[in-house]
């Protein structure tokens, strides 16, 4: 229930921000906190395996990607991870101990802004880098195909799940769950081809939505393999019934690239 309640609350507050141009900085602002607290929880995961991800420097490079995506200045993207890697390796040079962690605590606080930062900020660089038309088409094709694949995972594999997915990764997930997910998703791409996006044909919408659903499968075991290293069942508990920020972006994040890169390419 508790699932359910969370839900109820938030997607309307996504749903508006996404449609109305006026409420673009509670979009900004949704995308910012996302950012913030899912990096918090990703370091949060590596510190349960003595790592020393350096935050300073993690959030620094984040909020300049997160500058980058919303202008739209995806050209300074390189140089910014450049700048990053160097400014890390420095400053776990200058902490000086221990150094037998110095490699993994790098690699955690690199690994948390390119999985979180870029991968996620490429839905800001949707929401500003298009017309607003064109944004609300994307973006609405977006959540609802990863929220239908979401719940009908969810509910295809509690109803008749029976045959693992992959069992030493997550033993939750099922074959039936992910067959579930991808009618769901298909259903979604139809229903937002004849609601509101016309101007993406069905065979592109359709296969779109499959790729979203593997790329969002892939995700989600993904995390669920960041949390089992970890030792965690959640990255945490801030959304009731669903754990943390983590565990509703892990969907999301390798799909951010995609309808942002398919939306440049093909619509141009």
């Amino acid at each position: 229930m508790s699932r359910v309640i969370t839900a109820i609350i938030l997607l309307p507050i996504l749903v508006a921000s996404i449609l109305f141009q006026k409420l673009m900085p509670l979009f900004v602002a949704l995308a910012l906190m996302a950012m913030v607290l899912a990096l918090y929880e990703f370091w949060w995961l590596a510190r349960r395996r003595e790592m020393q991800p350096d935050v300073i420097v993690g959030y620094a490079a984040a909020a300049a990607l997160f500058v980058a995506f919303y202008f739209n200045t995806l050209e300074f993207l390189l140089l910014i991870l450049l700048l990053f890697i160097i400014a890390a390796l420095i400053a776990a040079t200058l902490r000086g101990a221990p150094f037998d962690k110095m490699l993994p605590s790098v690699g955690a606080t690199v690994l948390g802004v390119m999985y979180i930062a870029l991968l996620g900020g490429h839905l800001l660089a949707v929401r500003t880098g298009f017309t607003h038309a064109r944004s609300a088409d994307l973006l609405s094709f977006f959540f609802l195909i990863i929220m239908g694949s979401d719940t009908g995972a969810y509910y295809t594999g509690r109803a008749i799940g029976k045959h693992k997915l992959a069992p030493s990764i997550s033993p939750g997930k099922t074959w039936e769950g992910a067959a579930g997910g991808m009618a769901a998703s298909l259903l979604m791409a139809a229903l937002a081809h004849y609601w509101f996006f016309q101007d993406l044909p069905l065979k592109w919408a359709l296969a779109l939505a499959a790729v979203m659903n593997i790329l969002g499968v892939l995700g989600d075991l993904t995390e669920s393999a960041l949390k089992r290293g970890a030792g965690a069942k959640d990255a945490a508990s801030i959304l009731p019934g669903h754990g943390g920020l983590l565990d509703r972006l892990d969907s999301l994040l390798f799909n951010a690239p995609l309808i942002y890169y398919f939306g440049r390419i093909y619509f141009g």
